[in-house]
């Protein structure tokens, strides 16, 4: 499952993307431009009599889930996720990442409106990995991943995709509030920043979302609560074994015995990682025990998970008050664009460190 490790493209970035390739941009034009003008409104498909209740009461969660993002987070909303889109396919589109085999520097390509990114997305699976292979024979690690949702970072209504609906509701509501955290704030060229951000304040949003709707007892609000934890966890354990990897990338050792030694530490996080992978919940879409792992794999996890323990920290410091945490990341990002996780940091270290969530 891979709602979470999503693209930020902003539908208008991906009818640009191309920059020196007009049949990318075209490609882009089109269908980005099919998803917005095949959406229905979700009010209109509720009212339909063989909407089957699984499928009545996602959307419905979809709408009562932007309403709190706006009413309670104060999240940029506006005609966001009040529409749907039918996709016949699990992923609307597929993001190739890349890196060289002895760094954990990603590849990145540059796009106007967001600058510099470290993934490139596409509409076709087989287009993805045709980049994929040019940049392998250039020396770099590449990954080829799918993507199910968008953001077209507050330019358009984005329409809810049919296959968003196949999530679990604790995951679909976290993925909406992550999206609309996109839509309300995107920093460009620090892509790691806005996931990261992102992905906290959509898994802690969806706790806030069960908890306020049916309770903090409800059993919605305990399983958001864990896939939060999970993901912290998660974090935890990328990081460690992110320090390990950087350690020899940093070693002055040549190319060769970097490349020779790597192997050993790839095999030590799959250990790891079957050891702790019975313990995350909602995490299921990472396979690290079972796929071969590379610096580009490794890289587009990174993306996603740095410093999710400060955030967490950040949120204690305003007692719990995601709208409050809300604001104070965004206002310390805007204030410190050149290194807004250090200036979170700074900010979350009025806080005792929180429990460790993996140990070796």
């Amino acid at each position: 499952m891979s709602a979470p490790l999503r693209t930020t493209l902003a539908l208008v970035v991906a009818v640009s993307l191309a920059g020196c390739n007009l049949g990318y941009y075209v490609r882009g034009a089109y269908e980005g431009a099919r998803l917005l003008w095949n959406r229905q409104p979700i009010a209109r498909v509720l009212e339909r009599k063989d909407l089957s209740s699984d499928l009545r009461s996602k959307l419905e969660l979809v709408l009562a889930v932007r309403n709190f993002a706006s009413s309670k987070l104060a999240l940029k909303v506006d005609g966001a996720y009040e529409t749907l889109t039918q996709v016949d396919q699990s992923a609307v589109s597929w993001v190739v990442s890349a890196a060289p085999v002895d760094s954990l520097t990603p590849y990145t390509w540059w796009f106007p409106i967001v600058g510099a990114v470290p993934y490139k997305g596409y509409f076709s699976k087989a287009e993805a990995q045709r980049e994929a292979q040019c940049l392998q024979k250039r020396g770099f690690d590449t990954y080829v991943r799918p993507v199910v949702a968008f953001s077209t970072l507050g330019f358009f209504g984005d329409p809810v995709l049919s296959n968003m609906l196949s999530l679990p509701k604790v995951v679909l509501a976290g993925v909406i509030i992550h999206e609309l955290f996109h839509r309300t704030y995107f920093m460009p060229s620090n892509v790691t920043f806005d996931e990261s951000a992102a992905n906290y304040v959509g898994l802690s949003g969806a706790v806030a979302f069960f908890a306020a709707t049916q309770g903090i007892q409800a059993s919605s609000t305990k399983q958001a609560q864990e896939v939060l934890t999970s993901n912290l966890k998660f974090a935890s354990f990328l990081h460690d074994e992110v320090a390990s990897l950087e350690k020899l990338y940093l070693s002055g050792l040549s190319r060769e015995e970097i490349i020779n030694r790597r192997q050993k530490l790839f095999a030590k996080i799959q250990a790891d990682y079957a050891r702790l992978a019975p313990s995350l919940s909602g995490l299921e879409r990472f396979d690290l025990d079972k796929q071969p792992l590379n610096n580009a794999v490794i890289v587009s996890l990174m993306v996603y998970f740095r410093d999710l323990d400060q955030f967490a920290r950040l949120q204690e410091l305003y007692h719990n008050d995601l709208r409050a945490t809300i604001r104070a990341i965004i206002d310390l990002a805007k204030r410190h664009p050149e290194d807004p996780f250090f200036a979170i940091w700074q900010v979350a270290e009025q806080v005792a460190p929180l429990p460790t969530y993996y140990q070796h």
